[in-house]
């Protein structure tokens, strides 16, 4: 996972500063999927609701599944849904 993190890093610091370059939907299909992998990763709050957890995971596997059969907005907005249940604000997607 701090692989996916690093590679996460990467890709924000290719963009140049103060650029407005347009993110694909596709990319942030990929962005959010990583955050989402890391806040799994770094979810282990013993308090943290189990239903949320396996909620936010069937939204997380139904939100790939979107975006590989292209329908990116779909998955999206499903990602987005998931991250929230886990407490997690999702990253701004025009940086």
């Amino acid at each position: 996972m701090g692989a996916l993190l690093g590679i996460s890093f990467a890709i924000n610091a290719v963009a140049p500063l103060g650029a407005e370059a347009a993110v694909s939907r596709s990319e942030s299909c990929s962005r959010l999927g990583l955050q989402f992998d890391g806040a799994i990763e770094t979810k282990n709050d013993p308090g943290a609701s189990a239903i949320h957890l396996a909620e936010a995971t069937a939204l997380q596997n139904k939100a790939s599944r979107f975006c590989a059969e292209r329908k990116e907005a779909q998955g999206i907005r499903t990602f987005t849904n998931a991250l929230k249940l886990l407490g997690v604000t999702p990253v701004d997607l025009n940086q």
